[in-house]
């Protein structure tokens, strides 16, 4: 099994490598002639031999009337679907059975169709020669005609159902904005029973209404575009790519399990690293696409890909030694991917198995940055000379995540700092950053031992400014992720406060670890920020709460000390609602959806 370079990997001098190469490209040459020179195509019906796969198949259909250019129309089959077709009448052929026209979908719609029957079987090169699919059309068999109405029907099910929900939806938008006009125009009686009235419709509604959010879920993962900004995101990708490669000896001879495998780079790599086999799950139709990745890079025989829920999945294998899996959202468990992965290391992973990553903490800071106030909150007062300030509405209620600037533009950074030397001037008193405090780990996930009930908790937190402030603009939440080769040795252990850095350099040929904190690079879960309501104050207290205006202001050496709650909405079962109150007065809850 060949692997990818490590980067402590010696390299070869300038013209030993040159010499080499040239003798590579040399007999890679050669080869590639003598393969063309010796290729075969073996029919799929009997041992005649052909020199390409399009003479092979008019063969077929002349001396044995299977037509099978005209069954990969009838059932629209992609590449991989072609690939089943084949290996599923070679094995028919070797076995003795009948192969007919009459071949549908249900047949050859299995995992084992995947693996060539056949060595080096060159029909399945050849198919990337065949001409284009014609667009489907309406059949004249009654089999697909039923199907195709079946299709139909489910599809106006579906339509249905969506104008229901966007129906609902519409009708309780118009009570809302009748409620905030009649509000506005002293109508409030009006308004509170047309509120009433919504709200009993939708309790009867409801249960129209209830979305899966699993499906939007899923669904939003189906597209190219997300796995491409995770797989440029390097912080996150080549911190799975150094675990495994640094910890080869962890992985070889060993079965390996990935949940989310999207486009199936951990799972290239675990196969790369000598796994002797790699299930690769996910729900969402990327799949496919994984599946075609797999094959193309030559792993189809070591990577198994599943298509479903690992909850409801039926995998090859009874237990597995190591877990894999990228399941990480905005600020940690968003999307609550998580449990998912729990429930597979409950029912598969091996008493003494491995989950790749191990651990997780949790860090809140104080931020105050008047010029980020200025430009997101107070812009809307003043926007080419219009008042605006009604698109503040919910302004501080929503999370907004984003790469948080460490320098305000009114008072910059003179120059770049480390992740460690930026962390520790946090608690400086030199500290000029946006961080207006040394940042508090509130919560420690183990992922060998923590439970589905533990995600959602509340958790203590203090910090001491370590500057004065003019006001305290809202609270910054980052987590750290932690990759450990040991799930026994307690010199690796993870602690409530290790960060990223510090724990990665005890041992930096086995473990890995990175951060997602506005002092280290940016990644694509970036940070979550929580802007605080301003204190009321005056009779105008509205205006100046939206304006940001009415402060107060923090001296340094203020303590800001509270608690932390990570909870699910009812309303939306893979979003976050995350509350902090601080110093026994102060309380404010956000929602990340």
């Amino acid at each position: 099994m060949s692997s990818a370079p490590n980067r402590a990997d010696p390299r070869p001098p300038p013209s030993e490598s040159s010499d080499s190469d040239s003798r590579d490209e040399e007999d890679w040459s050669d080869a590639e002639e003598d393969e063309e020179e010796t290729q075969e195509v073996i029919s799929l019906l009997d041992d005649r031999v052909f020199p390409d796969v399009l003479s092979m198949l008019a063969y077929c259909k002349e001396k044995h009337g299977f037509d099978f250019l005209g069954i990969r129309q009838r059932l629209q089959l992609d590449f991989h679907g072609c690939v089943k077709l084949v290996n599923f009448i070679r094995q028919r052929v070797h076995e003795g059975l009948p192969v007919t026209e009459d071949i549908s979908w249900l047949e050859i719609d299995q995992e084992q169709y995947l693996k060539p029957v056949l060595d080096d079987d060159a029909v399945i090169l050849g198919l990337f020669d065949l001409p284009d699919l014609k667009p489907a059309e309406a059949q004249g068999n009654s089999g697909d005609n039923a199907a195709l109405v079946d299709d139909l029907l489910k599809r106006n099910t579906e339509l249905q159902e969506e104008l229901a929900r966007v129906k609902a939806q519409f009708d309780s938008y118009r009570v809302a904005v009748q409620q905030t006009l009649d509000e506005r125009w002293g109508d409030a009686d009006q308004a509170e029973a047309e509120s009433a009235a919504a709200a009993a419709k939708a309790g009867k509604d409801k249960e129209v209404e209830k979305k899966d959010d699993s499906k939007y879920y899923w669904e939003s993962y189906a597209g190219a575009d997300i796995h491409e900004t995770m797989l440029k995101d390097t912080i996150r990708t080549d911190a799975y790519r150094d675990f495994i490669y640094n910890n080869k000896h962890l992985f070889a001879g060993k079965t390996v399990l990935d949940i989310g495998c999207g486009t199936g780079i951990l799972s290239m790599f675990c196969a790369r690293a000598g796994a002797a086999k790699v299930i690769a799950v996910d729900a969402s139709a990327i799949i496919t696409k994984a599946q075609e990745n797999i094959f193309h890079n030559n792993l189809s025989s070591v990577i198994t890909c599943v298509h479903g829920k690992i909850e409801e999945v039926a995998l090859p294998v009874d237990e597995v030694d190591i877990i894999v899996s990228e399941w990480m959202g905005y600020c940690l468990l968003f999307e609550a991917m998580l449990p998912s992965v729990l429930y597979a290391r409950d029912r598969y992973l091996k008493p003494d198995g491995l989950l790749v990553p191990s651990h997780a903490n949790l860090w809140i800071a104080p931020v105050a940055d008047p010029q980020y106030i200025a430009d997101n909150v107070s812009f809307w007062r003043d926007v080419y000379g219009f008042d605006m300030h009604a698109m503040q509405a919910g302004i501080y209620d929503e999370a907004r995540v984003l790469s948080w600037p460490l320098s305000s533009s009114s008072t910059p950074q003179s120059q770049p700092l480390s992740p460690r030397s930026t962390f520790s001037l946090f608690s400086s008193e030199n500290n000029t950053t946006t961080i207006s405090g040394p940042p508090s780990a509130f919560k420690l996930l183990d992922l060998y031992h923590t439970q589905t009930a533990d995600l959602s908790f509340t958790a203590p937190f203090a910090t001491t400014l370590a500057r004065d402030i003019d006001s305290l603009d809202g609270f910054l939440v980052w987590f750290d992720m932690f990759f450990s080769p040991t799930r026994h040795d307690s010199n690796s252990a993870v602690e409530l406060a290790s960060t990223a850095d510090e724990w990665a350099r005890a041992d930096p040929q086995n473990r890995v670890a990175f951060t997602t904190g506005p002092h280290g690079k940016d990644t694509h879960w970036k940070q979550g920020l929580f802007l605080c309501k301003p204190s009321k104050a005056g009779s105008d207290s509205e205006s100046k709460l939206m304006d940001g205006a009415s402060t107060t202001a923090l001296k340094k050496g203020t303590e800001i000390k509270g608690e932390v709650t990570f909870s699910i909405p009812e309303d939306h079962a893979r979003g976050l609602s995350i509350k902090v109150s601080w110093n026994g007065n102060k309380g404010q809850t956000w929602a990340l959806s």
